[in-house]
């Protein structure tokens, strides 16, 4: 016996009538008689006296129709007061972000996530480094791939493509280059974290695969560092789409060398656990999904990506 059965023998009862019970629910006739007959082999008792010309409901039907209706209604009270819970959220979010993507993206979106929920309190870790859920005390943590651990549990948000980008007047300094073996010539901008440089940097064409070794005068742990020297002129750069996004829209840097593609990540919402999730992550989820979304679109128009 299923929920949707009930909801099938109230209608019958209102109508006197399967067939015109089955055409109220948008059902098959067989369907709605099928309905009925579990209900009453669950009950053990027939419902509904049938005869060739009516139907009509039997004592047993009597006695459980009303209390079928008040269960119905309590069952439909108790979904409402879940959907009302979601739309009113309350209580506290410790997210952790990274310094790039945080500072210049999310932190302006969760300003606009939490004016359409204002009893949301808010706790924000912004760092490159790993986070320990436990440790640093996190809900959740914004990042750059997918969760490893097999103790953790995440949602993708999107697909993240690097991009390769420098401004303007370092271009007119050095040129352009249309060929990652013109990388050579140029200074490269790096992330470091935990004494890992990041200074191969790969590009695919057609299937080919093109590894550069760069050199260059500045590295940095923050990622942050690395776009601001980027969009002040100092070197060319890798950067993920996302994190470059609203300069490339400004025009405060330019995409290079079209057709290579740099490498590419995805950005997820990680967890501690599936048990840690609740309603408001789950709304913080969509609201980002939809965000990144907007954002990649917007790109994809302009032609940047």
């Amino acid at each position: 016996m299923q929920i949707e059965d009930l909801q099938v023998i109230l209608k019958v009862a209102q109508f006197r009538s399967i067939t015109a019970a089955a055409a109220s629910l948008d059902m098959r006739t067989a369907t709605a008689s099928a309905a009925v007959k579990r209900v009453e082999s669950t009950l053990g008792a027939e419902l509904f006296v049938r005869t060739t010309r009516k139907l009509r409901l039997s004592s047993a039907g009597e006695r459980f129709l009303p209390q079928c209706e008040q269960a119905l209604q309590l069952l439909e009270l108790a979904r409402t007061n879940i959907r009302h819970d979601s739309e009113q959220l309350t209580g506290e979010l410790r997210l952790a972000v990274s310094s790039d993507l945080g500072r210049n993206l999310v932190l302006p979106w969760l300003d606009e996530f939490m004016a359409k929920h204002p009893d949301i309190r808010l706790r924000i870790n912004v760092s490159d480094s790993n986070i320990d859920f436990y440790r640093d005390e996190v809900d959740m943590a914004l990042r750059y791939g997918s969760p490893k651990e097999t103790n953790l549990y995440g949602f993708k948000i999107c697909d993240v493509q690097g991009i390769l980008c420098a401004a303007e007047p370092y271009l007119q300094q050095h040129g352009s280059p249309a060929h990652p073996q013109e990388l050579a010539t140029h200074n490269g901008l790096f992330y470091q974290l935990h004494d890992i440089l990041h200074d191969v940097w790969t590009f695919t064409r057609d299937g080919q695969s093109h590894r550069v070794k760069m050199s260059g005068n500045r590295a940095s742990n923050d990622g942050d560092l690395v776009r601001r020297w980027c969009v002040a002129g100092r070197g060319v750069a890798v950067k993920s789409c996302l994190d470059m996004a609203e300069d490339l829209l400004a025009g405060r840097v330019q995409p290079l060398m079209p057709g290579y593609r740099a490498r590419v990540s995805e950005l997820w919402l990680v967890c501690p656990s599936r048990h840690s999730i609740t309603p408001a992550m789950r709304l913080l989820r969509d609201f980002m999904q939809e965000k990144c979304g907007a954002l990649l679109s917007r790109l994809n128009e302009r032609g940047l990506l």
